[in-house]
């Protein structure tokens, strides 16, 4: 009688970085800060971050979202998410005499403070990003006579601007760097003379988050990104992931796993979006373990130091 081969043994590699990045912190802080030294209720415009388990946490803690500011009563607290807000909604915080804590992240701060500046110097703008996003949205309010959203190359390749030759660029920070790079090829192409910020818009830490799933492409076979499905950085860690030659699932919460996934698979490797708790990785390791892999190990490719201090006005508006 022969021996029954046994199973091949499977191995996993977790990304660093991963999960949580700098914005995403301070915003979550901003708001706790918030709860601990006014208690509750806060409010907070949109999802804080995308995420659904961020915002259960925050809400089981206090914290009340709304999607417009004629929900939050006058006179309250209210914080704006990290994906920032544009012109005319600050403009309605003021007239309702809302206090307000910006928990916007610096790096969307910086491609909004870009915006205007290319629109007092004239230029017609082109912002790259998703008509979709919450990002997007406030970025266009801050010029929306001057600013076009192409979101494809097929759009670059149409887009009409006033003057062909003073166009700026500016872009969604959570973007593919590869697409993006792109895109703005292909306006370079039509506009010679195009006008780019002097650091990239995409933030480092979706740039890093992108760098180490391609790396880990060439490991395994199948990578596991955890992240909400309205997560853009999410959404494009499974599209560089698959663009990279692996199998890619984009998954809210471990309990979404699959384990056909791991059929006749050798390797597995999984990533978490940049507003995705740690918890949510560490459940899903346990469960790779439960379904046959032996050994699991981190693959770090850069370490993230970048901290972001909390919101100015935060000691002021709770005094």
């Amino acid at each position: 009688m022969s021996t029954p081969t046994p199973p091949a043994s499977k191995s996993a590699f977790v990304a660093a970085p991963r999960g949580f990045c700098a914005g995403v912190v301070r915003a979550i802080e901003t708001v706790e800060e918030a709860l601990r030294l006014l208690g509750p209720p806060v409010y907070v415009r949109k999802e804080i971050v995308h995420n659904p388990f961020v915002v259960q946490e925050l809400r089981r803690k206090g914290a009340v979202f709304v999607n417009e500011l004629d929900e939050v009563p006058k006179d309250a607290l209210v914080i704006f998410s990290a994906h920032g807000v544009s012109p005319e909604v600050r403009q309605q915080a003021r007239e309702r005499r809302l206090r307000v804590i910006d928990a916007t992240c610096p790096l969307v701060t910086k491609v909004h403070v870009e915006a205007v500046r290319y629109a007092r110097e004239g230029y017609s703008i082109l912002l790259v990003g998703h008509a979709s996003h919450d990002e997007v949205a406030g970025t266009l309010g801050e010029a929306p006579r001057l600013i076009r959203l192409v979101q494809t190359r097929e759009d670059a390749e149409r887009v009409q601007v006033r003057d062909p030759q003073r166009v700026a660029v500016i872009t969604q920070t959570t973007l593919s760097v590869d697409d993006t790079q792109e895109i703005i090829e292909a306006l370079r192409r039509r506009f010679p003379t195009l006008v780019t910020p002097s650091r990239a818009d995409i933030c480092f830490a979706t740039q890093n988050r992108q760098d180490a799933v391609k790396l880990m492409a060439k490991k395994v076979d199948v990578i596991l990104v955890l992240g909400a499905q309205n997560s853009s950085n999410s959404q494009r860690l499974r599209e560089v992931a698959e663009s990279s030659g692996a199998r890619a699932y984009l998954v809210t919460s471990p309990d979404e796993l699959d384990p056909a996934w791991l059929r006749d698979i050798s390797s597995v490797g999984v990533t978490a979006g940049a507003s995705t708790p740690e918890f949510l990785v560490e459940r899903t390791v346990t469960w790779l373990r439960e379904n046959g892999v032996q050994r699991v190990e981190e693959l770090a490719t850069r370490k993230e130091e970048v901290q972001f201090a909390l919101p100015r006005e935060l000691p002021q508006v709770v005094a």
